[in-house]
């Protein structure tokens, strides 16, 4: 079993194939954190806890005359607010006489076989042959009839543990949430980095390594998406955890709005980390008999350090966290009309582009913005989901048709979230909108943001495009959304549960992706957001790709692309080849590096074919079927940083290796080149020691790879790249 509870102890023990996570019922009901780390025999390790009388710290009513019992000291499992526990807090609640103290106790628990789902939230899920079980610890107030349900999915041989929590109201009265993280976790005692993924449109998932100090310290977002800013994943490492050494934990939310991930060293200098939705412009009102579910939490733990969390991390979201035809169905190289042609357009541009993209291996064409209502710019058109058959000359059936007949399959794209004031919608529906009644709204690209909380405004919007992907054969469908939330006020819920909106409107967006996943089961659907502005583990649930920023420079990629690895797998990292100079650095790179880099990911070109050389159309041609033949390793292999793009600023390498050590695919780019240069030397990782690898007609040991090392290329320019595959010898 991967969850054992000795009664006699009142100990619970959890565990995957390589970690163990320890809690335990001390004799007052509270529940006690122990233990989270790696696997050892079943020991009670309350043994660590130290209980002494600190100045100022509170006792318990039950504790008696023991002035050494605090929950102010003790590592709690889930903390509450307002007993005596004066650090950050998992939960707040308000009762109905407008206390917000909480006492949780120990009620009772179970295990159930299997792993448990969220109602209308994403969550990681079992697949046949996965050994999973669910372990439930339910918490009581010690007034009132409140029930905290404490969840953890124990996927065994996945080397994962998820955690969630379902808040029940069993008063005759409601309750106020006023914050509701879905973990909290005490760490008795180590001395930590705070491992943190920053940055800003068009440079998102910068990597930030700090130590935890003494205070609090968070990362978070109120911008009603996970956004550009921060993302909702986050590192707690040892000071010397490196890429193969170490010990790091890893928690991923599965949560596509506001969040708040929080580090706290205590005075006794104990590690606390807690993580969920952010509390601020947050409360939700619980009635009688009602429950409310936090987002899931993804937590992996790894001894030998990120690499080997990583990709736990990658082969859990492909295989256990995405779903649908193209979890694992081959995805189409593909075409976006964007960067080639903006809002200049026709159907027969688009025609003659897809023409030249089909003679090139190109499988896919997308036509972007632009094809819909009034929309020759950004400033009308959104939210009149009909087709503009006047600009593009036909219908978009007809559309559709003519670039299947040449062989390829066919995209578009939307961004149902928002409205134009300059639209039909929003002249016959001004109330859809987020604003605020007497106020100005803050406009963001020249447009609001629909109330996606609403059921009737999802209906609407649904309907539109319904009749749209119903008049076509549509096999690629991307999902934009190009601001941030503001005036958050909802014209269909009354003034005290304003507080709610922002989680309603990720519950709306999660139910109108279920909807539309079932309704058309084989259209790829990627996400987007401003490019990497919802690049999160929730919308991996219904998107298996996402655009991962909308910086397609090359070279500023290779960071972006670095720091979304961490937690990411390379399947979901959308990444095209665009033009050169590129349109947002100006940057001029070869193409052959520019396709380098974009391997790294979904694959794919955002350009004008019909600008292209024929020196360029025949190297493109070249790298599709490279690509294609690479497919496999790149999507579904083992992914390793080989060097770290913050530390070596003058090459940067990566690797894909076959889970049987078969074959690996090694990718290089040099980023500066100084004279006189001394060569350059990486070791492989993932190899059989034992075995030979051939490349380019050389022989080579897989132990001298790995630890002797390979010669890369004398460099001879900045921006050059290069790709060595090496095949094990049968």
């Amino acid at each position: 079993m991967a969850v054992v509870f000795d009664e006699k102890k009142a100990l619970f023990t959890m565990y995957t194939k390589n970690s163990m996570y320890q809690m335990k019922k001390d004799d007052l009901g509270v529940l006690l954190h122990t233990y989270y780390g790696r696997k050892t025999e079943n020991t009670d390790y309350s043994y660590l806890i130290y209980c002494k009388d600190r100045g100022f710290a509170a006792n318990p009513y039950d504790a008696e005359k023991n002035r050494t019992y605090s929950t102010e000291i003790l590592p709690q499992e889930y903390s509450c607010f307002g007993t005596a526990d004066y650090r950050t807090s998992a939960l707040r609640i308000r009762t109905a006489n407008g206390c917000r103290v909480l006492d949780l106790r120990f009620d009772h628990s179970e295990v159930l076989e299997g792993k448990y789902s969220i109602p209308g939230m994403p969550a990681v899920y079992a697949q046949e042959g996965d050994r999973a079980d669910t372990l439930v610890v339910t918490l009581k107030d010690q007034a009132e009839d409140i029930f905290v349900h404490l969840y953890y999915g124990v996927m065994e041989n996945l080397d994962m543990i998820t955690r969630a929590v379902r808040i029940e109201n069993g008063t005759s009265g409601a309750i106020y949430l006023e914050k509701a993280a879905s973990m909290c976790l005490d760490q008795m005692y180590g001395s930590y980095d705070w491992m943190t993924f920053y940055g800003k449109h068009e440079m998102e998932r910068n990597l930030s390594r700090t130590p935890v100090h003494h205070g609090l310290q968070s990362v978070g977002s109120v911008r009603g998406s996970s956004s550009h800013h921060y993302n909702p994943f986050v590192i707690l490492a040892d000071h010397t955890a490196g890429e193969t050494q170490g010990e790091c934990y890893g928690f991923s939310l599965l949560y596509s709005g506001n969040f708040l991930a929080e580090a706290e060293l205590d005075q006794a200098n104990q590690t606390r980390v807690v993580m969920g939705i952010h509390p601020d412009n947050f409360e939700y009102e619980l009635n009688a008999g009602e429950d409310f579910w936090t987002p899931e939490v993804a937590m992996v733990y790894s001894s030998n350090g990120f690499e080997k969390m990583s990709q736990i991390y990658h082969y859990v979201y492909r295989s256990n966290l995405c779903r649908g035809k193209y979890k694992k169905a081959r995805r189409p190289v593909l075409m976006n009309n964007w960067e080639g042609t903006y809002f200049d357009f026709t159907g027969d541009k688009l025609v003659d582009m897809a023409k030249e993209a089909a003679s090139l291996g190109v499988e896919l064409f997308v036509m972007d913005d632009g094809w819909f209502g009034k929309r020759d710019d950004d400033f009308s058109g959104l939210g009149d989901w009909y087709v503009n058959e006047k600009k593009l000359g036909c219908t978009l059936g007809e559309l559709s048709e003519r670039i299947h007949g040449l062989g390829l399959k066919f995209g578009i794209w939307f961004e149902p979230e928002c409205v134009s004031e300059d639209s039909d919608l929003y002249r016959e529906h001004p109330d859809w909108a987020f604003q605020v009644p007497g106020r100005k709204p803050v406009r963001g690209r020249y447009q609001l943001v629909l109330d996606f909380s609403r059921q009737d405004v999802r209906d609407h919007v649904f309907a539109q495009m319904c009749e749209v992907l119903d008049h076509a054969e549509i096999d690629y469908l991307k999902w934009d959304f190009n601001r941030n939330l503001t005036d958050l006020y909802s014209a269909a819920l009354p003034a005290h549960r304003q507080g709610e909106i922002s989680h309603r409107y990720v519950l709306g967006l999660y139910d109108f992706l279920e909807k539309l996943i079932t309704r058309y089961p084989n259209i790829l659907l990627e996400g987007c957001s401003g490019g990497g502005g919802r690049f999160d583990a929730g919308m991996l649930y219904y998107s298996p790709q996402i655009w991962c920023s909308d910086d397609s420079d090359a070279i500023e990629r290779l960071k972006i692309q670095y720091g979304t690895s961490f937690a990411y797998p390379i399947s979901a990292v959308g990444a095209h080849v665009s033009a050169s100079p590129n349109h947002q650095t100006g940057r001029v790179t070869p193409i052959a590096t520019r396709a380098t880099v974009a391997m790294a990911g979904t694959f794919g070109y955002e350009l004008d074919p019909m600008k292209l050389t024929e020196e360029e159309k025949t190297e493109i041609r070249e790298q599709i079927k490279v690509y294609q033949g690479y497919y496999d390793l790149i999507q579904d292999g083992k992914y390793y940083r080989i060097t770290d793009p913050y530390q070596n600023e003058t090459f940067t390498v990566w690797e894909f290796a076959a889970e049987d050590g078969s074959e690996a695919l090694v990718s290089a780019v040099s980023v500066k080149t100084y004279p006189n240069a001394a060569p350059v030397y990486v070791k492989l990782r993932g190899l059989k020691e034992d075995k030979f690898y051939v490349m380019n007609g050389e022989r080579y040991l897989g132990a001298a790879l790995m630890y002797g090392g390979f010669r890369l290329p004398a460099f001879r320019g900045e921006y050059q790249s290069w790709n060595f595959h090496f095949v094990m010898e049968q």
